[in-house]
């Protein structure tokens, strides 16, 4: 018995080990958080644990490479859902000036048992808005509590409306008081070994909310402490307009020239570059976090990616806001993103394994981690999802259990296995403490929104 694995996960209807192999009747055996071995039906090695996939789809985690975790505390906030991206900025700018290391960690507690159900094992998250010091900390420590993999991106905005900017003062840093915070967080925090759960990358908010000094310092912080970069980047007309008239050129002109045309930087959005543009971006190995419903109910266009993958441009995908979104379903993400691929460029244009590949090593390509993150390769991090559909959903599906998975729906992690870890069993989450975040988060929800 000694030589039994840690998990085994059997029985799978189909096992997606990556792209380029798929195993009916699938097995993975996972021990010290890694993938081991995967192979067919009648060759399972022994196991301590047995996670029984009983026909179901396995896939690796889904990896979100763009978040606002905080702002589901004003999920679908009724002054702002039908602004434009600036409008609702500055409506939610006040309301966001009242978090705290409290409503911090409790809204990551609960926006990363969210992502646990909807099959997503990795995530970033970008945090720009600082009215009180330590918040990402925070995060980290809700990561930590769960076990959940996690890139904490240290967001920052300098220029405030007194400056030109959007947001209120209350929300912004100093240049000199955001370095020394992002320097610190990657002291603290940052672990760049194999298997990590947590890691630090740095990301002033945009063009528009911070000055270039903190871009430029930015970039050469990253690059003497070899930690990720990220921003959005030509996610709305009103960021070109913007730019041209305070720098005198184009958003990814302005970025280039801060020292960010480099393959350490993902950004999100990403929807106005010229051809140009996107084909300097593909040759400096920029990713692209593709945010497929946020663009569509903000109304601000979307990503080109179809386009992007074929200049090799890394794409994977991302929830974004919280409270532009205001969901953070992966799974709804990445059949949004199959939709969407078609409405743009026809059925051709996107399949579902094509939005699963975004999903997954896309995404790991996006935040640095290819070798170890989106596939199920024996070394791998031993992250998964075992899918569920209802019986009804998928009566009459019985060809492609990959085009059922994302064209049926709704599906929900019946499993969900971080580093070898079940915190998703049978559709529900394993956080002991999920109980007491959810009460809080309601009772600061209602406080920050204003409600009595």
């Amino acid at each position: 018995m000694s030589s039994a694995v840690d998990l085994l996960v059997k029985d799978a209807g189909l096992l997606v080990v990556d792209g380029d192999r798929e195993i009916p009747g699938g097995w993975v055996a996972v021990t010290n958080g890694r993938v081991t071995a995967v192979g067919e039906s009648g060759s399972e090695p022994e196991a301590r644990n047995v996670v029984p996939a009983a026909g179901r789809l396995v896939t690796p985690g889904l990896i979100n490479t763009h978040h606002h975790i905080y702002q589901n505390l004003t999920r679908s906030y009724a002054p702002a859902v039908n602004g434009t991206l600036f409008d609702w900025l500055t409506t939610l700018y006040p309301l966001w000036a009242a978090l705290d290391e409290e409503a911090a960690y409790v809204s990551a507690y609960v926006g990363m048992a969210e992502l646990l159900m909807g099959g997503c094992t990795t995530s970033s998250d970008h945090l720009y808005v600082h009215p009180r010091p330590h918040l990402v900390d925070a995060e980290i420590r809700a990561a930590r509590d769960i076990g959940f993999r996690f890139h904490a991106t240290r967001g920052s905005m300098t220029r405030s409306v007194e400056d030109g900017g959007l947001p209120p003062r209350g929300v912004t840093q100093t240049t000199d008081e955001v370095l020394a915070d992002s320097e610190r967080l990657i002291r603290a925090h940052h672990d760049p070994g194999p298997g990590a759960l947590i890691r630090v990358a740095l990301a002033p908010c945009s063009p528009f909310s911070v000055t270039k000094e903190v871009m430029t310092a930015s970039a050469e912080l990253a690059e003497r402490h070899d930690v990720r970069l990220h921003t959005h980047l030509a996610e709305d007309r009103d960021e070109d307009t913007y730019c041209l008239e305070t720098y005198g050129c184009r958003p990814v002109e302005y970025f280039e020239d801060c020292g960010w045309m480099s393959d350490r930087t993902w950004v999100a959005h990403c929807i106005y570059p010229s051809d140009d543009e996107m084909r300097r971006l593909g040759a400096a190995g920029v990713g692209v976090a593709h945010c497929p419903s946020s663009n569509m109910l903000i109304g601000g266009g979307t990503a080109r990616v179809k386009e992007m993958r074929e200049l090799g441009l890394p794409v994977g995908i991302g929830c974004d806001g919280s409270a532009s979104t205001d969901h953070a379903s992966l799974w709804m993400e990445t059949r949004t993103a199959l939709l969407l691929g078609r409405y743009r460029g026809g059925p051709g244009a996107m399949a579902a394994r094509d939005a699963l590949d975004i999903a997954t090593r896309g995404s790991a390509r996006c935040l640095g981690r290819a070798d170890e993150l989106g596939h199920l390769r024996p070394g791998a991090c031993a992250d998964l999802v075992v899918w569920d559909l209802h019986e009804v959903a998928l009566a009459g599906a019985l060809s492609d259990p990959v085009e059922s998975w994302l064209r049926c729906g709704p599906a929900r992690a019946w499993t969900t296995v971080v580093g070898g870890r079940v915190l998703v069993d049978r559709g529900e989450p394993r956080l002991p403490g999920l109980s007491e975040a959810l009460r809080d988060h309601g009772r600061i929800a209602r406080r920050m929104q204003r409600l009595g």
